[in-house]
């Protein structure tokens, strides 16, 4: 790995405490730490802000996430598939990232970002992953290669957050070396995490 040991941030899940979508994410963020990336993760209730307003001040529970987001060398990026499409909850997450509109290098620029979706079925898992993909793009980062589509209605974790499908857990680790192994625009180096997130290593 060249260069300071990554720092990946991981954002997703629901408000319900370790969906298949947030256990999905800190997988991917388990696999990176492995491979000697510092994470930290923001779920449910670190991700309950008020409607993005653009007119408005960034309130005071959004801070955390943007500081990190500034921080960050990667990020991994997870959503239930909600009538085909991205949750509100991450969806409006992902709206603050206008915060950075100004910085050097503003949004997901010079970032690879990890992509993955849940669903209770295939349909609105891979259109839900298409989505993130898609604003990803939007927002000046690149995707990585693979990204996945998970299938809810088989259990996939363990309550600890071990995968139970090696076939999966082979996708969410593939993801993880994508992230650790991408180049991106020079970034400051990293400072101590904020307050907010949960760090995980």
């Amino acid at each position: 790995m060249i260069g300071h040991p990554k720092y990946i941030m991981g954002i997703g899940g629901t408000l319900r405490i370790n969906s298949s979508t947030e256990l999905a994410v800190r997988r991917v963020l388990k696999h990176a730490s492995d491979l000697g990336a510092k994470t930290e993760m923001f779920a449910g209730a670190d991700l309950a802000f008020p409607f993005y307003d653009p007119s408005a001040a960034l309130p005071a529970a959004a801070s955390p996430l943007i500081s990190a987001l500034r921080r960050a060398d990667a990020v991994v990026i997870g959503s239930p598939g909600y009538h085909g499409s991205v949750s509100g909850l991450i969806k409006n997450a992902l709206d603050y990232v206008e915060a950075t509109a100004g910085d050097a290098l503003p949004y997901f620029t010079g970032r690879p970002v990890a992509c993955l979706a849940t669903g209770a079925g295939w349909q609105g898992a891979n259109t839900t992953l298409g989505v993130l993909r898609s604003i990803v793009h939007a927002l000046r980062g690149w995707p990585t290669p693979l990204g996945a589509a998970l299938n809810s209605q088989v259990k996939l974790f363990t309550v600890e957050g071990e995968c139970l499908l090696p076939e999966v857990d082979s996708q969410l680790q593939i993801m993880a070396g994508q992230l650790m192994e991408f180049q991106g625009a020079p970034r400051a180096p990293l400072p101590a995490p904020a307050k907010g997130g949960s760090v995980m290593a």
